[in-house]
């Protein structure tokens, strides 16, 4: 093989172009040569190239190319997409894909959730549980009511109720003749959300939780007896807190930017419809005009305070359904273009964005992303989103920086997906198209 190849350098004439093997060798050294330059790279004794680099092609124009590959998929002839990719550094649109589409969101409906609360509450606001007496106390004897107000805090924990019960042990109370009343008022008596499936694993909004479960008076009754305070007798029933003669014994709260980090990075549902009533009670009838005859509090008021900040960013709130807060209703519609501009608005808002951006899943590295973009993708640690996941429908919706060094929001919407594998993989090869060089 070697002899067939080899070349008779006394026949070669002086100019190597008169003969096309020399030309070949000569043009391919050539190109090799050349490649460290035409690449902008530095030469091999470390010192820098003066040729100019080659033309690049614009990142807009670079990330139409990458994603109009990668809609063109077979998974989308069986399956509905909506995407959309906002630069926030030009503050201009730098991808979409049926933007406007009305699609379910999943848990990405928790971003518009936390933005809302943020814009409305801010990040310190306080989700609170509060222990009354009603009552005498003498010789070590509470003669009366235990009164327990629900904040729908599902924070509230073991240490929270010891608090509880320290602060009647703190008044010498040895023992209780009486009632525990629990106040829920704070909301309606509906458990779960309109939309929620009856056979998903669906938390129970109640407004007196503890470590998110709805058995409060039962564990004080428990943390009572533990701590030694003896409750012959004493019955558990609903009521409200009168307006006059009760007193104080313990609040404990929680901040919103705390539950946030629970609520997106593990995509908790009972901590986001907390989140998204803590709202509905600040928009509902009465909260600014305390004249004004108060209403049972719903989800309605939630969904109406979401909408109100849609609609002032100019989106077409008429077109969507906002049914809960956390994503789990068959009822929530929207479009990729909504998430987006909601992402597009925090941003635009420091103190709403660094409470937002901590809470959020990073790709590779916690929350709901921690298995997926991990190293060596590009992406990785670079993306920050939040993922959506129900039946046929998954979703991611967040931020990046590309490799130009602009900031990215960008929301992806599956619909009609039978494998979430597919979608999912969609989505990754999405954000490291967004993030590659």
């Amino acid at each position: 093989m070697f002899q067939k190849t080899c070349v008779n350098l006394h026949t070669i004439p002086i100019n190597p172009f008169s003969h096309p093997i020399m030309k070949y060798r000569f043009l391919r050294f050539l190109i090799i040569a050349l490649m460290p330059m035409l690449a902008g790279a530095q030469t091999t004794d470390g010192l820098s190239n003066d040729a100019p680099p080659m033309p690049q092609i614009p990142l807009p124009q670079l990330v139409e190319q990458r994603l109009d590959a990668l809609v063109d998929d077979s998974l989308f002839d069986v399956s509905q997409l909506g995407l959309m990719v906002w630069d926030l550094t030009t503050d201009s649109v730098l991808y979409r894909r049926n933007h406007r589409q009305l699609m379910r969101t999943a848990s990405t409906m928790k971003l518009l959730t936390a933005i809302t609360a943020l814009t409305y509450l801010g990040g310190s606001y306080q989700l609170t549980t509060s222990l009354y007496y009603k009552g005498t106390i003498a010789g070590h004897t509470l003669q009366g009511d235990l009164i327990c107000v629900g904040g729908m805090d599902p924070m509230f924990d073991n240490d929270d109720m010891k608090a509880f019960v320290q602060s009647l042990k703190q008044k010498g109370v040895k023992t209780v003749k009486g009632r525990i009343v629990t106040d829920c008022s704070m909301k309606d008596t509906e458990k779960w959300g309109e939309g929620w499936c009856w056979d998903d694993d669906n938390p129970t909004l109640s407004p007196l939780l503890i470590k998110g479960k709805a058995d409060f008076a039962t564990q004080l009754l428990q943390e009572l007896r533990r701590q030694g305070i003896a409750t012959p007798g004493v019955r558990v029933m609903p009521g409200t807190l009168p307006s006059e003669g009760a007193q104080l014994l313990c609040r404990r709260s929680h901040q919103l930017r705390e539950l946030l980090v629970q609520m997106m990075k593990e995509s908790d549902n009972l901590y986001a419809e907390s989140v998204f009533y803590q709202t509905a009670h600040w928009w509902m009838p009465g909260h600014v005009d305390k004249k004004a005859k108060r209403q049972p509090l719903t989800a309605v008021y939630g969904a109406q305070a979401t909408t109100a900040l849609l609609d002032t960013l100019g989106l077409p709130v008429s077109l969507y359904r906002i049914a809960d807060g956390s994503g789990l209703s068959l009822y929530d519609y929207l479009s990729a273009e909504c998430e987006v501009t909601i992402l597009r608005y925090a941003w635009q808002h420091p103190d709403i964005y660094n409470d937002l951006l901590p809470s959020l899943p990073i790709a590779g590295e916690d929350g709901t992303l921690k298995n997926r973009m991990k190293e060596p993708s590009p992406a990785w640690q670079n993306v920050t989103a939040k993922t959506g996941s129900v039946s046929a429908v998954s979703a991611l919706a967040g931020y990046c920086t590309a490799a130009n060094g602009h900031r990215l929001c960008f929301a992806i919407l599956n619909q009609g997906v039978r494998r979430m594998s597919d979608s999912r993989n969609f989505q990754d090869r999405v954000c490291e198209a967004l993030c590659a060089f």
